[in-house]
């Protein structure tokens, strides 16, 4: 897993993993349909979040927030689920923007849409941005505006941060 430290470095990160194209599209028409809650939508901190879920998020207006820990900007150009289960440790593409640590997830990628998912924070929080989304990096600053309340247990690791493997013998 890696750790970015520096903003710059993020961008780089998630300007490069998006390119990558690592993200799900909902593919239905009508904001939230097909939407489910996740597990742990009624976790209090999703409840927190919920009352903060900004009027306008990647120039995309919020156009539906009915069910427990969604939010969904746009015709599902962003999909918010707050309450996901808890990422593994993995070796998917790591960023910390503003202090969040974002995990783009490589395996849930289809028809240009990226999937990110917070590691390190309980409840996790997962957003799916389609393609019609310009400024992603843009979102990703104002979602982790959103979650940075949610309590940290853990962060991403740079390769540096692990230390080499002790030898036998």
């Amino acid at each position: 897993m890696v750790r970015v430290s520096r903003a710059r470095t993020a961008v780089v990160l998630v300007a490069g993993a998006l390119t990558a194209g690592v993200l799900v599209s909902c593919g239905t028409d009508s904001p939230g349909d097909g939407v489910t809650s996740a597990p742990h939508a009624g976790n209090a901190a999703c409840e927190k979040i919920a009352d903060r879920y900004p009027d306008r998020l990647g120039g995309q207006e919020l156009t539906f927030s009915d069910r427990p820990g969604v939010a969904v900007w746009g015709s599902n150009a962003i999909v918010l689920r707050c309450g996901v289960e808890l990422p593994a440790p993995t070796t998917d593409p790591c960023a910390n923007v503003d202090g969040v640590n974002w995990v783009f997830r490589e395996d849930s990628s289809e028809d240009g849409a990226k999937t990110v998912v917070t590691y390190g924070r309980d409840p996790a929080v997962e957003a799916v941005i389609s393609d019609e989304v310009v400024a992603v990096d843009d979102v990703l600053v104002e979602l982790s505006t959103l979650v940075k309340p949610v309590k940290t247990y853990t962060q991403c690791l740079n390769l540096d941060d692990v230390p080499p493997p002790s030898p036998s013998g």
